[in-house]
């Protein structure tokens, strides 16, 4: 698109023809004010907040509205201008209520920031206010109508971000209201992206309202607890005198890669922090048979005995891991397991094939998507899966990227899935049957696989129904056609990281092929026979989600590390109470291979992260901590103090110190950064660059370091089919997803 040069308040400028006015000045720092206008929804000029004189024109002109050509000339910032918006934010005032020290939004409304810049110092309107009652529409969205300024943003959010179209408009000048479309509750995936993006606080979080402040609270930046999209998620953190409290999550800054989008689990589902179920104490069942409460102490000299005299008589050990703990806490599982229990039968609940995707392409540059693919990307090959339940944000992105970018979606399910609507061309897999996919496109005979062969680059997402031999033909077809990208859509927060630290029978931290132990149906298996002498269960649930008796499990010696009192839990002989992601730093890795930063932001009386745990274990087995990681952190703080200088302007001094002095400084193991150092220095794939991570930004691996691989078998266990309210243990203790759940239940009947 050609380039047009325009001028605004005397201000030479240029951008592409057909831009909007708005978008063009706010990039060349210009500020225009507006309520209605919200980046990537339809222009709607509701508020006549962005008015401005354009030369030769009679009437003023809305700025959201007006696209720039050659050699226009625009006035934004004059006598007339102003009075304009005075007089918009007038009218707007006139029916408004006047309950700023209560409104939820208050530190935080668009209208008050708007008032104090633009306002009127007083208002000609005498009459009574309108005064009507709040609505609930739901558990987690209230409406106070009187707020509202009728901007129409949670309208298109809904429904041209969303695809819901929940909501809509009724009545007309002063009767205009916002409802719902179904009734007088909202019939929708309850995300509440329409409270964030409401400019007053017309529309309130059944979470957060009432509670606190936005300055009351620290907001901590760090990683969603759910789904393995890798959303950012701001907390809003209270400090109590029993610690810190999280009253809310959100990402209103618009950082991360999901910029302000949060599904309902990311922006509701926090509070299983907050559990009463959760476990603040060890237990150690007791000669009757029963858990009773112990210290910690107690809890872990009883189960290093027990692993030591199980290792002296050269007994057998099972490992599970989880794919909740951080990319450190999974990484010293596998040492643990495989250097000190010196076993290989170690596995986690693996619902993506992440071994046969990276031997596939490993050695291949370029074969990996990003998420911010599925945005940009011309065309995508959407196989299996279902994000709009399952990876909201994948979803989000798909729809967005049709819908701006008129992209080519293509989708090739075994049953009819949402965004289909947004697709080009659709194919119906039969189930079971996705191993013939490679050879139906390669034949290249049907409509939908020659539309797909004239797709010059091309993405392709997989669900977890591709596995094994099955994911690698996918793959080879791929890298025939050329230009081709592929992820793979796994199921929770830090599922990727799960296989890319190791935690599988045959492969170590960064694939690398070991001699092969049990999987975790084999693990299972040799626990219900009596042929394992202890099993470790960290943060899983295979007594659940395998459908196994705890009598099977009652075999031999059990120790779990978890939030809750699990089904497997209740069977392990110790439990051991653990602290959830929130509650710890670290990393994380996403579906799509992208680390980021996790930050604690709440506490727990009684819990400690799974990293001290399974240190403090090896060190009451006689392992020297300090010997187990190797503390070869300068890497990581060298880059910290990089990152720091990048945002002081000047480098860090001990850095610098150690630098000249060539000292390595040593962190302590108990520091994740300690075991990020080593992750970097034995995981090829994992040389990042860590000062952009530590400065809060999403960093690719590089998993084509990894060595080639063949394709695995099929996985042992599969996908739990988490939806929009469900998210396996934690999802099941978040009051409010389940309050969400049950009120989508009833809308269905």
């Amino acid at each position: 698109m050609s380039e047009v040069h325009f001028t605004v308040d005397g201000k030479e400028l240029t951008a592409p023809a057909g831009t909007l006015l708005i978008d063009a000045c706010r990039k060349a720092g210009i500020e225009i004010p507006a309520f209605c206008y919200y980046p990537g929804l339809s222009p709607q000029a509701a508020c006549r907040m962005c008015l401005v004189r354009q030369e030769k024109v009679p009437k003023l002109q809305t700025a959201c509205t007006t696209t720039v050509a050659e050699g226009q000339i625009f006035t934004t910032n004059s006598p007339e201008v102003e009075q304009a918006r005075k007089a918009m934010l007038e009218l707007l005032l006139g029916n408004h209520p006047l309950d700023c020290p209560v409104c939820d939004a208050g530190g935080e409304c668009e209208l008050q920031d708007m008032t104090f810049r633009h306002g009127a110092g007083e208002s000609r309107m005498v009459e009574v206010k309108r005064h009507k009652e709040e609505q609930q529409w739901s558990p987690a969205v209230f409406y106070d109508r009187p707020r509202c300024i009728l901007c129409y943003r949670c309208i298109r959010e809904c429904g041209e971000g969303m695809d819901v179209w929940a909501l809509k408009i009724t009545g007309r000048g002063a009767n205009a209201v916002i409802t719902p479309n179904q009734g007088e509750s909202l019939d929708c995936e309850q995300c509440g992206n329409c409270i964030d993006i409401c400019p007053v606080g017309a529309l309130t979080s059944g979470s957060y309202r009432y509670k606190s402040r936005p300055w009351e609270m620290n907001h901590v930046a760090t990683a969603c607890a759910h789904c393995a999209d890798g959303c950012k998620v701001t907390l809003g953190v209270h400090q109590t005198a029993d610690g810190a409290e999280i009253l809310r999550a959100d990402n209103r800054d618009r950082s991360g890669q999901n910029n302000d989008f949060l599904c309902a689990k990311g922006r509701f589902g926090f509070d299983f922090v907050a559990s009463e179920t959760r476990l603040t104490k060890p237990l150690v069942r007791n000669a009757q048979g029963k858990l009773e409460a112990a210290t910690c102490e107690q809890a872990l000299r009883l189960v290093a005995a027990k692993f030591n005299e199980i290792r002296a008589r050269q007994g057998s050990f099972g490992v599970i891991g989880s794919t909740r703990t951080t990319n450190e806490e999974n990484y010293l599982l596998g040492k643990l397991a495989r250097e000190v229990l010196g076993t290989s039968d170690i596995d986690h609940q693996r619902s993506a094939d992440y071994s046969t995707l990276v031997g596939a392409l490993a050695g291949t540059e370029g074969g990996f998507a990003s998420l911010n693919d599925t945005l940009k990307a011309p065309a995508i090959l959407l196989v299996g899966g279902n994000p709009t339940d399952e990876h909201p944000l994948v979803a989000w992105n798909l729809r967005t990227n049709v819908r701006l970018n008129r992209a080519h979606l293509y989708v090739a399910n075994h049953r009819k899935i949402k965004l289909e609507r947004q697709a080009k061309l659709t194919q119906a897999i039969p189930v079971g049957e996705y191993g013939k996919l490679a050879a139906f496109l390669r034949d290249g005979q049907s409509e939908f696989a020659k539309a797909i062969a004239g797709e010059d680059e091309l993405v392709v997402l997989l669900g977890h129904e591709l596995q094994g031999k099955d994911l690698a033909a996918v793959i080879a077809w791929g890298v025939e056609r050329g230009k081709t990208r592929f992820a793979l859509l796994g199921e929770r927060v830090n599922t990727r990281g799960a296989s890319d630290m190791g935690l599988l029978p045959d492969r170590a931290a960064g694939y690398v092929p070991v001699s092969a132990g049990r999987d975790l149906a084999g693990i299972l298996k040799a626990q219900a026979e009596g042929s394992l002498d202890a099993l470790l269960v960290v943060g899983a649930n295979p007594a659940k989600s395998k459908g196994i008796d705890g009598s099977q499990l009652r075999k031999g010696f059990v120790v779990a590390l978890d939030l809750f009192l699990t089904e497997t839990a209740r069977e392990a002989d110790v439990v051991l109470p653990a602290a959830s992601l929130y509650e710890k730093s670290g990393t994380v890795t996403n579906g799509f291979g992208e680390v980021q930063r996790v930050e604690k932001a709440a506490d727990r009386p009684g819990v400690k992260s799974d990293l001290e745990i399974l240190l403090r274990l090896a060190g009451a087995m006689g392992v020297n901590p300090a010997t187990l990681v190797e503390q070869k952190g300068r890497g990581v703080r060298a880059d910290l103090g990089q990152a720091r200088g990048a945002q002081s302007g000047e480098a860090d001094r001990t850095a610098v110190l150690n630098e000249a002095l060539g000292i390595e400084p040593q962190l302590s193991p108990f520091d994740p950064m300690a075991v990020l150092g080593e992750i970097e220095n034995k995981v090829a794939s994992y040389a990042i660059d860590h000062a952009r991570l530590l400065l809060g930004e999403v960093v690719a691996t590089r998993p084509e370091k990894a060595p080639k691989a063949e394709p695995t078998a099929r996985l042992s266990a599969g996908a739990e089919s988490d939806g929009l309210f469900a998210s396996g243990t934690v999802g099941a203790e978040s009051n409010l997803l389940k309050a969400l759940a049950a009120h989508q239940a009833a809308k269905v009947r």
